[in-house]
């Protein structure tokens, strides 16, 4: 498979995509809901992927019919998460390799991310990532959150290249129609926490960043800067 695409920047989304935060929000979640004699369930936790804090914890007190409020759910939640995250937190397989073949291009590489900032610069500095990235995007930055295209709108516009000329990294169905509605070249890479989602509107569906496919597209798109 070929693209005759020029790549001139690469967007990587954050949770599930660069890092297993995923698993370890799945295992926040089923604590929180324990300490209140409930299960986490599927339809809850596909309702908070991929949404900006607020939206994903409202989500959540709504169907889960909870009397906390958002605020205190959100905030017990950063705790369980931060405890488990101290012993299991990692990169997805293949983001190294990635930041080789761009660093290789010289392609400027930033995220676009639904969580707060706080956390985004807890963990690049937890995992010394801060300085592969020019800049990062966070639910502070934008007025509307994914599926809305506004993020990686901004962050082409940063980057100073149309988006179609952006190559954007998504695990979630959220993040991947936010990308491909803002005219971006998406490659989504679901996991078992995201695959369940419709992928369609994605140029490219991978199992892992380590898809040989990516890596091609990565060392062979064309650029004409």
């Amino acid at each position: 498979m070929s693209f005759d695409v020029e790549i001139r920047a690469v967007v990587f989304d954050l949770d599930g995509t660069m890092l297993n935060t995923e698993d370890i929000f799945e295992l926040a979640g089923q604590e929180l809901m324990a300490r209140r004699g409930l299960q986490m369930t599927d339809p809850i936790r596909r309702a908070m992927l991929g949404r900006r804090p607020h939206e994903a914890f409202t989500a959540l007190k709504s169907l889960a019919h909870l009397p906390d409020e958002v605020e205190d759910l959100m905030a017990e939640t950063k705790q369980i998460f931060r405890i488990l995250a101290e012993n299991s937190l990692a990169l997805m397989p293949g983001l190294p390799e990635i930041l080789s073949l761009t660093d290789a291009r010289k392609l400027p590489r930033a995220v676009a991310t639904s969580s707060p900032r706080s956390y985004l610069q807890w963990l690049l500095q937890k995992l010394q990532l801060q300085p592969h990235f020019v800049f990062a995007l966070t639910a502070e930055d934008v007025t509307h959150g994914k599926p809305h295209p506004e993020i990686y709108e901004v962050a082409a516009q940063r980057l100073g290249v149309h988006p179609s000329q952006m190559l954007v990294l998504e695990d979630s169905e959220t993040g991947t129609r936010a990308a491909a509605a803002a005219g971006a070249f998406v490659v989504a890479v679901p996991n078992r926490h995201t695959d369940y989602g419709d992928f369609s509107m994605s140029h490219l569906r991978i199992e892992s960043l380590l898809d040989e496919r990516l890596h091609t597209l990565l060392r062979s798109s064309s650029d004409e800067s």
